[in-house]
């Protein structure tokens, strides 16, 4: 009788193991992410692959709910003082991973440190440029004073984490990947980082936020072939992965072993191309560099977008998993503007447009790309450029890992650069960020590839700072329309996100396509 009961009790504890009663019994889970971070450090470059692992460890002060919303971060409430001044209060009780209270002198260290990272592709400064003086009222309050109104202030601090001052204090960027400073207050801790090929956390038992995992470890693994990405899905050697292979969806939905999730995504796909007078890979039809950069006539640019078959890339490259653009923030959002309608393919307008440039015979360009950031980048950039060809702008096309690419973006390597932008729920956040006149002790135009300028649009930015909502929506969408109109940026499409994950699982689709380990949730 003893016997049958332990054996009855035993076969119960590994069913509730089995469901993920909870974290004490929930076992190892394995995720794999189509690219790996170029940094561990949080503050070096501002892009999606390093914050979206990093962000597993630390906490900004406020984040985003799946459905893009403004939700407690690290900081509970904060509170808009006067049109100038705000204050945060950090988590009751919030703690490092080293068992060290949060403190507001952290907040403050952590809010400083990005202006004094050097040599940064892509600085956080943009969303620290605002902040006229730090003060701390007490151990767990911090207030912000701004130079001007800042109505964006708690969704600029989405992007900024808070490190731990005693842990990070002195070290170097490149300190981060070997472990030092890898003290965070999110839902794990960091064990080990292999560059390219994976990072491993455990449970942060001194987390004490309400994104706690049901994980006891974790490993991500990066993947950047689709293919093998979905098969160590298969395999069992990951549980969940993120960017189903577009050929591969209509097997993912039928296999009664898989779960898929899928969410429009706020990540608006686009061209840069350079206003430089002198750009490296433009050429004559002979191959040699032209003297004069061609994209600096706007009807150039017109043309190479003109050229675009968007209904194709969407049918025939992303199997639907796209929505063409001319706006570069989704419907809802601040600077919206529905008249702005997708570029309508004309490649008989295109020729023309570039013949009154004095371009009939065209010109030759390279479309670089990364190879493993976005859905079907490389397919992207490859149709893009036959497309151009088929105008008489003889294209080329050379992609790369993310790690490359971004780097050699940040130094200006490139004419015409395939990129992306998501996250933003505002016009004012990319302006600021890709189109903005270059200002780095400002933070303006920190990722602006193309070396666009225009003042106009600076002053818009600056006019948009206003805090009454509708002011700052007219605004916005006046600077839509001078954005469209000197096709400052050549827009493509809003991707479509989908995540696969083994029977018995189940996630959230975000917007801001994060893929979070302690978002998957035994069902």
């Amino acid at each position: 009788m003893i016997a049958n009961k332990m054996l009855r009790l035993l076969v119960a504890a590994v069913a509730l193991g089995a469901l993920g009663a909870g974290p004490a019994l929930a076992q190892d889970f394995k995720l794999a992410m189509s690219s790996p971070p170029t940094s561990m450090d949080p503050h070096f470059q501002n892009i999606t692959t390093n914050a979206n692992v990093i962000e597993h460890m630390f906490e900004p002060l406020v984040m985003r709910s799946a459905d893009g919303k403004l939700a407690p971060g690290l900081a509970e409430s904060w509170t808009n003082v006067n049109n100038l001044t705000w204050d945060f209060k950090i988590r009751r009780g919030a703690k490092f991973s080293d068992g060290s209270p949060v403190t507001a002198d952290d907040v403050i260290y952590s809010l400083d440190r990005p202006a004094s990272i050097k040599n940064s592709p892509a600085s956080f400064t943009q969303y620290t440029r605002s902040i006229a003086s730090k003060r701390a009222i007490d151990a767990q309050t911090v207030r912000l004073t701004t130079t001007a109104p800042t109505p964006l202030l708690p969704d600029d601090l989405v992007s900024v984490i808070i490190v731990s001052k005693k842990a990070t204090e002195g070290l170097a960027s490149d300190d981060f990947a070997a472990g030092k400073g890898m003290v965070g207050s999110g839902p794990y801790k960091f064990v080990r980082f292999l560059r390219d090929d994976r990072i491993e956390m455990a449970r942060n038992d001194n987390y004490n936020g309400a994104n706690k995992t049901p994980w006891a470890t974790t490993t991500i693994r990066f993947i950047a072939n689709p293919s093998t990405r979905l098969a160590a899905l298969l395999a069992g050697d990951v549980q969940a992965i993120e960017n189903v292979p577009t050929p591969d969806l209509v097997r993912v939905r039928n296999d009664a072993n898989l779960n898929l999730i899928t969410a429009t995504s706020q990540r608006m796909v686009f061209l840069f191309a350079d206003w430089r007078d002198n750009s490296p890979f433009l050429t004559d039809k002979s191959g040699a560099v032209l003297a004069i950069n061609p994209l600096k006539d706007v009807r150039v640019r017109r043309a190479l977008s003109m050229a675009i078959n968007r209904d194709a890339i969407r049918e025939r490259v992303m199997e639907g998993l796209s929505e063409s653009t001319e706006n570069l923030i989704v419907p809802g959002s601040p600077g919206h503007v529905s008249a702005l309608t997708p570029v309508k393919f004309d490649p008989d307008g295109a020729r023309k447009l570039l013949a009154e440039a004095g371009y009939p015979n065209g010109f030759g360009l390279t479309v670089h790309g990364p190879n493993n950031r976005l859905v079907n980048d490389e397919k992207i950039a490859q149709t893009v450029a036959q497309m151009f060809s088929r105008i008489g702008v003889d294209s080329k096309v050379d992609t790369m890992p993310m790690a490359v690419y971004a780097p050699r973006g940040g130094k200006f390597e490139f004419s015409v650069a395939l990129i992306a932008w998501g996250g933003s729920i505002d016009l004012s956040i990319p302006m600021r960020a890709l189109l903005a006149c270059e200002n780095p002790a400002k933070g303006m135009g920190v990722v602006n590839w193309a070396k666009y300028c225009n003042p106009k649009l600076d002053e818009l930015l600056t006019q948009a700072d206003s805090m009454d909502p509708l002011v700052r929506d007219r605004i916005l969408r006046e600077a839509a329309g001078i954005i469209s109109r000197d096709v400052a940026l050549i827009p493509l499409h809003f991707q479509v996100s989908a995540w696969a994950m083994k029977k018995g699982l189940t996630y959230q689709g975000r917007g801001d396509e994060r893929t979070y380990a302690f978002n998957f949730k035994p069902r």
